[in-house]
């Protein structure tokens, strides 16, 4: 893929999703070569479909995704990455998926947050770093706070969720908190 950026962690890679390449894909690719390539289902595929056909951003507005890849195994095993990105305000949202309970509870989350944290505030020059989770995301919790968020308060009823609106509890991370943790 043209400009994307690889990250090598001590047990995954990571691999930029930009619009740009969500756009090469769709214009590029056969629905079951984007399968395999995000190694997503169904569901996923018609997400980044939806995504593709709609417009992945804004003049305001963009993502920046990683695709995580078990070195091991050489699979695509969830995202980690900013939608909601607003360069001109220097501010994303964070959010973080993994697809297999297989990788789940092993840090691979964690070893990829961190790097992700990184990357959006020393290259993509972020100043605030969101996050947006339902309280009763237990591991979802632990992780914001051992990266060092801090809960803001509660969003409500922001989310839908099956047709029903959840509150939201916002957490964030500054850049000048990010860099006192180090």
């Amino acid at each position: 893929m043209e400009n994307q950026i690889e990250i090598t962690t001590e047990r995954l890679i990571l691999k930029s999703i930009t619009p740009a390449i969500i756009n090469e894909l769709f214009n590029t690719k056969t629905k079951e070569e984007i399968i395999t390539y995000f190694g997503f289902d169904e569901f996923g595929y018609e997400h980044y479909k939806e995504m593709y056909e709609k417009g992945v951003e804004t003049h305001r507005l963009s993502i920046f995704v990683f695709l995580m890849i078990d070195k091991a195994t050489n699979l695509p095993i969830g995202e980690c990455g900013f939608h909601t990105w607003n360069a001109t305000h220097k501010r994303a949202e964070i959010f973080y998926n993994m697809r297999n309970e297989t990788f789940k509870q092993k840090g691979l989350m964690s070893e990829a947050l961190k790097t992700v944290l990184e990357y959006g505030f020393t290259k993509l020059n972020l100043h605030r770093i969101e996050a947006l989770i339902a309280i009763e995301n237990e591991p979802s919790l632990k992780l914001l706070l051992k990266n060092g968020f801090t809960k803001e308060g509660i969003m409500r009823e922001d989310y839908v969720v099956n047709g029903k609106n959840e509150d939201s509890h916002c957490f964030s991370l500054l850049k000048w908190e990010w860099e006192n943790k180090e």
